[in-house]
């Protein structure tokens, strides 16, 4: 995976399960980054911006300049904003707001002979113009999908699909640079999750999802997908047949008690000698399940997939479990990374004599208080 906030956030970012945590994070956003890295023409522009920033955030004179100009234009007045490694999608931020005060930059830069280098040329503004265009639909979108709330793993072959149908899709009006830049992300995102394991993990959350189900499976793959959740709940029901069969060597002695027997007993008796073996109904009742779910309208993409299946675990118990499984693994890994954040803004120079219970304490106290309504 990526290096920065999710592999799916890295080319904008991507789900963090089993040894590859960052599996989200380098989908999105790191390739996001490479994609422009690797290109000599935004490198120079690149510079240019970070000049720009730099000389506007150092010289109290030239905000002052610029403010008066933005009011001169009737631009907006902000201020510029600078390039942070540990910050996602500042690059993108950047860009945008240069060419936003590109007009109120270039007068306040050309009043000093000293100062007119700063100014970017044509082509760099083209290239800056091609970078924003490409990158700019992704920012908002990075930011949902690297949510703390109900981002499941279930969520990447849907989001995989509308890069490749929508976001990233080539346009006739597209600069080269723009294609480009557009081409290297999908080639990365596409190769990172073509793996077969991954898929089946991918197919089997999405289809646990009661907002996707089969939507985003290919179709020669659902009958095999549907074959394998049959399998895993009939395992699951075993699990949990063995686990109950323990039980009552522990409560035997309660119920040796017991001497009286009540009136219903007498018919749980008969009805259990009825059933004889059970394997065969046993088969069908999994199955019945299993189209019950599917034959259900998907719920709205906005709500909360876990908050379904708490309310739908006793009208599809063997499917809740298997969504306890697989829902559990969050699409990036921005959630676990706010966390190792949190705790450095915790334990810092100043506070070295803390026990270790100090700081577990706070880490834990304003993750829960973050996602508490105001």
């Amino acid at each position: 995976m990526g290096r920065g906030p999710g592999s799916l956030k890295a080319c904008c970012c991507g789900p963090t399960f089993g040894d590859e945590p960052d599996l989200v994070r380098d989908n999105g956003g790191v390739e996001r980054e490479n994609a422009v890295k690797k290109d000599g023409r935004i490198d120079r522009a690149i510079g240019v911006c970070k000049k720009l920033v730099s000389h506007f955030s150092h010289s109290w004179k030239a905000s002052d300049a610029l403010a008066k100009v933005q009011k001169e234009l009737s631009l907006p007045s902000h201020c510029l904003i600078s390039e942070c490694q540990t910050r996602w999608g500042s690059r993108q931020m950047m860009i945008s707001r240069i060419l936003e005060q590109q007009q109120a930059l270039t007068q306040v830069l050309s009043a000093d002979k000293k100062l007119r280098h700063l100014i970017p040329t044509w082509q760099d503004i083209d290239v800056l113009e091609s970078v924003s265009k490409s990158l700019g639909p992704m920012l908002d979108f990075t930011d949902a999908l690297s949510g703390d709330e109900y981002v499941s793993v279930s969520f990447v072959k849907p989001v995989l699909q509308l890069f490749n149908t929508s976001l990233l899709e080539m346009r006739e009006e597209d600069t080269d640079l723009t294609k480009n830049i557009k081409k290297k992300m999908l080639d990365y995102l596409n190769e990172k999750y073509e793996d077969d394991d991954t898929q089946k993990l991918l197919d089997m959350a999405s289809f646990l999802d009661p907002r996707f189900k089969m939507d985003f499976i290919s179709a020669d793959k659902k009958t095999q997908v549907k074959a394998t959740v049959a399998s895993q709940m009939m395992e699951c029901q075993k699990k949990s047949s063995c686990s109950t069969d323990v039980e009552p060597n522990v409560t035997s002695a309660t119920q040796a008690k017991k001497a009286k027997k009540s009136l219903g007993s007498f018919f749980k008796q008969r009805e259990t000698e009825a059933k004889g073996d059970s394997s065969l109904t046993l088969k069908d009742a999994l199955e019945a399940e299993l189209n019950t779910y599917l034959l259900t309208p998907p719920i709205d993409k906005e709500e909360d997939p876990l908050a379904w299946w708490k309310v739908h675990k006793l009208s599809f118990p063997h499917l809740a479990r298997l969504a306890r499984k697989y829902l559990c693994i969050p699409a990036t890994s921005s959630p676990s990374e706010r966390l190792f954040s949190t705790s450095g803004n915790i334990v810092t120079c100043q506070r070295t004599c803390l026990k270790p219970a100090k700081p577990q304490w706070a880490t834990e106290y304003t993750a829960s208080s973050a996602n508490e309504p105001l």
